[in-house]
């Protein structure tokens, strides 16, 4: 387990959830985060249908350059990955598919962000 920055411990991904959202209050990083998530899934599907390695290492450059610039430029906020790198990874892929089903904002109102 581990705690986040307020101290509570995270023991699974339910409760790491509302904290990973919580940490994504701006459409502006949202909409970052989706760009590098589309960018680097695209990035993934060259890879496959190439196998050239080049492609992995920009999904993951494009990927986390994206979600990183919307924490600095508009969360001021340190992004969740460095504390929680499998949960963030799970989460961002939860919040692209929330988005692209039109579903997010009603998450964001249930937990109140």
């Amino acid at each position: 387990m581990s705690q986040n920055i307020q101290g509570h411990r995270i023991g699974s991904f339910n409760e790491f959830w509302p904290f990973y959202l919580s940490q994504h209050s701006t459409s502006q990083c949202r909409l970052k985060h989706f760009l590098g998530t589309s960018s680097a899934a695209t990035f993934v599907c060259v890879f496959v249908m190439t196998l050239h390695a080049t492609w992995l290492v920009w999904a993951m450059v494009v990927g986390y350059g994206f979600a990183w610039w919307g924490h600095w430029a508009h969360e001021k906020n340190q992004p969740a990955t460095f504390k929680y790198p499998i949960y963030s990874l799970l989460a961002d892929w939860k919040m692209f598919w929330m988005m692209l089903q039109g579903n997010l904002d009603a998450e964001l109102k249930r937990f109140q962000i």
